[in-house]
């Protein structure tokens, strides 16, 4: 495994795990989280739209228009807003699990929309996901382990959502990510996705410290975690770029509770972990059921 390749896909995911905690600064000074999506999506669209003039890069085809309408609608302002709102209303710590919940949404998008097979693995992982959401949301009240709840059923809704929306860029990777780079597409989806959500809130004045976590969420969360993760499936598979980006909820967790104090009781714990393994199990996927067809790892290989 490449270690430059390694060591970029983990900047990547640190920065992603970085999301969740900066954005509560802006949002703790009475910020709407709707505004921090906005200006997130504004900032990031300057340096993808200087990225993509630098490498000349701007031309898309008409008919690719309408799709890349709807992806920075559905990609931009419900993905950035809906992440924020569960920032609000769970925490940076919980948010990220619920995110993690998009390989989940991934297998059966594909089952639904691509016509990929609906395998054993993929069932199992699913039902994985299920079962850890419902442990991370429900948890104290089913186990009794005593401590009270401290979310809002819209942020797990919020949470499941962004989630949702990740996947989509799965979706959307099978057609126009696989005809333009990243930097041409962000070009044109970011603008529309800001626009959607101008009409959503008000702007609000803002301190220096919102400025600069607001500036941080645009140059390091968005325009640098794509960089250098892109910069990393050059010299690695898309498998392990997967499996070593599932170290992002653990970033948001550790900074949620560096930074805020955050935590899960044991059934919060037991319930990320889940949604982790079931993560890991879907990129696995093909290893796992060689494994098993053959019941022997001397045997268990398979090409990725």
């Amino acid at each position: 495994m490449n270690i430059k390749g390694c060591i970029f896909v983990i900047c990547a995911a640190i920065m992603w795990g970085l999301i969740g905690p900066i954005s509560k600064f802006p949002i703790e000074q009475g910020i709407a989280p709707l505004e921090n999506a906005f200006w997130r999506a504004v900032f990031a669209w300057i340096l993808f739209a200087v990225h993509a003039c630098r490498i000349r890069a701007v031309k898309i085809n008409i008919k690719d228009l309408p799709q890349i309408i709807i992806f920075g609608f559905v990609g931009v302002t419900i993905f950035y807003g809906s992440y924020q709102l569960a920032v609000q209303n769970v925490g940076a710590a919980l948010a990220s699990v619920l995110l993690y919940t998009a390989p989940a949404w991934v297998a059966f998008m594909s089952w639904l929309l691509l016509g990929e097979k609906m395998t054993p693995v993929k069932i199992s992982a699913m039902l994985i996901t299920l079962f850890g959401v419902v442990c991370v949301s429900l948890g104290p009240q089913i186990f009794g382990t005593g401590k009270e709840m401290n979310f809002t059923w819209p942020g797990i809704i919020f949470g499941l959502t962004s989630g949702f929306t990740y996947a989509l860029y799965y979706i959307y990777g099978k057609t126009i990510f696989a005809r333009y780079t990243t930097p041409t597409i962000f070009l044109y989806a970011l603008p529309i996705g800001a626009l959607c959500l101008l009409p959503t809130f008000d702007f609000t004045p803002k301190t220096g410290t919102s400025w600069a976590s607001i500036v941080a969420l645009a140059v390091i969360c968005t325009y640098g975690a794509y960089s250098v993760y892109y910069a990393g499936l050059k010299t690695l598979e898309p498998t392990a770029a997967s499996v070593i980006a599932t170290i992002e909820p653990v970033v948001a967790a550790i900074l949620a509770w560096l930074w805020w104090n955050e935590s899960f009781d044991w059934t919060g714990y037991i319930g990320s972990a889940l949604i982790i393994a079931a993560v890991l199990m879907m990129v696995m996927e093909k290893r796992i059921t060689a494994f098993l067809a053959s019941g022997s790892p001397a045997t268990a290989t398979v090409k990725e």
